[in-house]
């Protein structure tokens, strides 16, 4: 059994090279910023190997644990990638997803579903109905992490020639293309190589009604996976322009998912100062905040109001 866990690790895993910079043909900035970036890369494919080769899901927690807390959400994600192809193809079970985050993956619980996003992309349509996202308000995070691989690997469609799917079928709301959108603005400060003029550049040549989720994205990623100086990030606040709210509330989801794994960084903390005048910590509370008494789902759903109420927050104390 060893043997055939170690073959589904080699046969299931990407290779290492799809997460090269110059493979990819994203703007670089720096070696340093490429480093950064690429070591995000490669620690999403460790982590998606770990439990790839696992027997059972929790069996990739010693591994993931050894991950440097700068790169270890993302390996997690990519874990969380990796069970739900699991689930999604034949014959190996349905109960991946959902036992990784009865264990240490729930103080991860905005990657994993980011990462079962990945897996979607990966996975025929007649198997997305095998995909675990049962947190109606966060199921949203799926989309954003389907948004997020297509703008990574098929860049040139999605970022470049704004392509998007007007008729996306999961889970059959019109809101899908806005979450969808938060993942292709994350993915956005990586093909813009962390450097503020690119991204923006980038963001800035899509319909106007798509911009918001798109800065949104942006400011996630900037506080999360980091890449950028106390000067560019500044230079990124005043590029956002009248995106600023959605640009804070971004770096606000950032905080919250590291605040909440205990993996809060020296960027994450640079940024949410430079971009929401606060800590990480108030910046999750912020989010924990806005929880309170949301609507049922409707025409809006609750993860929009949620986000528009976390925007509103970040402007009443740092101004937009």
């Amino acid at each position: 059994m060893s043997v055939w866990r170690s073959l589904r690790r080699r046969v299931l895993t990407p290779n290492v090279a799809a997460t090269r910079m110059d493979v990819r043909g994203f703007h670089v900035k720096s070696a340093a910023g490429r480093e950064r970036l690429e070591t995000v890369g490669r620690t999403f494919l460790a982590g998606y190997a770990f439990a790839a080769e696992a027997k059972r899901p929790t069996d990739a927690e010693p591994s993931l644990e050894q991950v440097p807390t700068g790169y270890r959400g993302f390996a997690y994600e990519g874990a969380a990638m990796a069970l739900a192809m699991r689930d999604g193809l034949p014959g190996g079970g349905t109960r991946h997803v959902a036992d990784f985050l009865d264990g240490r993956a729930r103080h991860h619980v905005y990657m994993v579903y980011v990462g079962v996003g990945w897996a979607m992309a990966r996975l025929p349509r007649f198997r997305w109905s095998t995909l675990h996202a049962p947190d109606p308000l966060l199921r949203w995070l799926v989309l954003d992490g389907y948004g997020f691989h297509q703008a990574y690997f098929v860049t040139k469609r999605y970022v470049h020639q704004q392509f998007r799917d007007e008729r996306f079928p999961w889970p059959g709301h019109p809101y899908a293309n806005n979450a969808i959108d938060q993942g292709i603005g994350r993915a956005s400060w990586f093909v813009g190589g962390t450097d503020p003029e690119t991204v923006a550049g980038l963001l800035n040549r899509f319909p106007e009604a798509r911009r918001p989720d798109l800065w949104a994205g942006t400011g996630l990623a900037a506080a999360y996976a980091g890449g950028a100086s106390d000067t560019e990030l500044r230079r990124l606040r005043d590029l956002a322009g009248p995106y600023r709210p959605q640009l804070m509330q971004g770096v606000a989801f950032a905080a919250a998912s590291r605040v909440k794994a205990d993996l809060v960084q020296p960027h994450t903390e640079l940024a949410t100062e430079l971009l929401c005048g606060m800590s990480p910590a108030s910046a999750s509370k912020v989010t924990d905040e806005a929880l309170v008494d949301l609507p049922a789902d409707g025409q809006i759903p609750a993860f929009a109001v949620w986000r528009e109420r976390i925007a509103a927050a970040m402007v009443a104390n740092f101004g937009s």
